[in-house]
C-alpha cells in the first residue's frame, strides 16, 4: 500500500476514534489524543503529568514498605541475619511493624506528604540502627555495609519523592473520586451491544462483584453489589444522558451508599472492524481512600475488576457465554490443590 493511502487511513482511523469521546459540553475533559491512545491499549493521563508521577511514585514506596515491612514481621531471624545484625530478631520485628504503617499511611492518602517525610526520618533511623549494630561483635559487617549501602539508596529515593510531593501537594485534592477507565473491542454491532447494556438487568452476568439491578422506571434503577470482604451494599442510580446506540451516562441519586457516576461509549472502530467500547467509572467507596486501599490489599484493585468485567462482555456478546474450564477435567485429582483449581477458574474466567 503507498504510504500516502496509510496515512491517509491513519488520519481517517483517528478522527473515528475521536469521535466516540463525549463533546466538551459534556463536561469530560478529554481530547483525541487521549482516546486514541486509550484505544491501542495504553494507560489513561490525568491532567497534570507532574502530579501523576509524583503519585505513582509515592505509592511505588508504598507498597515496597508493606512489602519490606511484611518480611521483617514474617521473618525477622533471616532478615536480621541477611542484614549481618545477628540477635537483633526483636528489632527487626519493630522495624517490620513502622515500615507497614508506613506504607498503609501512603497508600490511604492521595497526597502523603507527611506519611512521605516519616520515611525519611525512619531510614535515618534505620542507619543509626545499622550503625550501632556494627559495633557489636556478633556483626557481619560486610552485610551491615551492604544493608547500609541499601538503605542510603532507598532514602535517597524517599527524599526524591517528598521534594515531588511538596511541589505538586497543593494541586491534588484529598477528596477526588477514584477513577477507573478501560476499552474492549467486541466484533458486533453497536445496536447489539447497546440493547444488552441497557438492559441493566443484564449487568451482574458482566460484573462479577454486581449480585442484582432492578429497574424502578425508565430511568432509575438499584443496584446491589459485593464489597470488600464480602459485605453487600446497595444504591440508586439514574441515567442522566443517553443516545440510542452510542452512549449512556449515569450517576448515583444523592444519599446513596456508594456515590458514584459514569459512562459506557459505544462506536464503530477504526477500519469497521466491530464496536469500541469505552466506560469511565468515577466513585468513593465506602471508607473513603482508606477502604479503597484495603480493598486493594485484598486483591479488589478496581481497574483490573473493570477490565475483566469488560472481557467477560465480549465473551458474552460474541459466544453467547463465558468461556471457562470450570467442570471439565484437569489431569489430576481436584483435591491435590485448592488454591491452584481456584487460580486456575479465575483465570480462564477472565480470558
Amino acid at each position: 500500500m503507498p504510504t500516502s493511502d496509510v496515512r491517509e487511513q491513519d488520519v481517517r482511523g483517528r478522527e473515528q476514534a475521536s469521535d466516540l469521546m463525549p463533546s466538551q459540553g459534556q463536561g469530560y475533559r478529554r481530547n483525541d489524543r487521549r482516546f486514541w491512545r486509550a484505544y491501542q491499549g495504553r494507560d489513561w493521563r490525568h491532567d497534570g503529568a507532574e502530579v501523576v508521577h509524583a503519585q505513582r511514585f509515592a505509592r511505588a514506596l508504598g507498597w515496597f514498605s508493606i512489602g519490606l515491612g511484611v518480611a521483617e514481621v514474617a521473618a525477622p531471624r533471616m532478615v536480621a541475619r541477611l542484614a549481618g545484625m545477628n540477635g537483633n530478631r526483636g528489632l527487626v520485628w519493630a522495624l517490620g511493624v513502622r515500615e507497614i504503617a508506613h506504607g498503609v499511611g501512603i497508600l490511604s492518602r492521595r497526597k502523603p506528604v507527611g506519611w512521605i517525610w516519616s520515611r525519611v526520618v525512619g531510614d535515618i533511623i534505620d542507619l543509626a540502627v545499622l550503625g550501632k549494630a556494627a559495633a557489636a561483635p556478633t556483626a557481619n559487617k560486610r552485610r551491615i555495609a551492604a544493608a547500609a549501602a541499601a538503605v542510603t539508596g532507598v532514602t535517597v529515593l524517599d527524599f526524591k519523592a517528598g521534594q515531588e510531593l511538596t511541589r505538586v501537594a497543593n494541586q491534588i485534592e484529598e477528596d477526588e473520586p477514584i477513577r477507573v477507565t478501560s476499552s474492549v473491542l467486541i466484533s458486533r454491532p453497536s445496536e447489539e451491544i447497546y440493547r444488552f447494556w441497557r438492559d441493566f438487568k443484564n449487568l451482574p452476568r458482566v460484573m462479577e462483584h454486581l449480585e442484582s439491578v432492578e429497574a424502578t422506571d425508565d430511568k432509575r434503577s438499584r443496584w446491589v453489589a459485593k464489597g470488600p470482604g464480602g459485605k453487600r451494599i446497595s444504591w440508586e442510580a439514574e441515567v442522566t444522558e443517553e443516545r440510542a446506540n452510542e452512549f449512556i451516562a449515569w450517576r448515583s441519586i444523592a444519599g446513596s451508599t456508594v456515590d458514584n457516576s459514569g459512562y459506557v461509549k459505544f462506536g464503530t472502530a477504526p477500519g469497521g472492524r466491530g464496536t469500541l467500547v469505552f466506560v469511565e467509572l468515577n466513585y468513593r467507596p465506602p471508607g473513603g481512600v482508606i477502604g479503597a486501599t484495603i480493598a486493594k490489599l485484598l486483591g479488589e484493585e478496581p481497574k483490573i475488576q473493570l477490565k475483566d468485567d469488560l472481557r467477560r462482555f465480549k465473551q458474552i456478546i460474541e459466544a453467547g457465554e463465558v468461556v471457562t474450564t470450570q467442570g471439565q477435567p484437569a489431569g489430576r485429582a481436584r483435591s491435590t490443590s485448592w488454591k491452584y483449581d481456584h487460580a486456575g477458574r479465575r483465570l480462564a474466567a477472565a480470558f
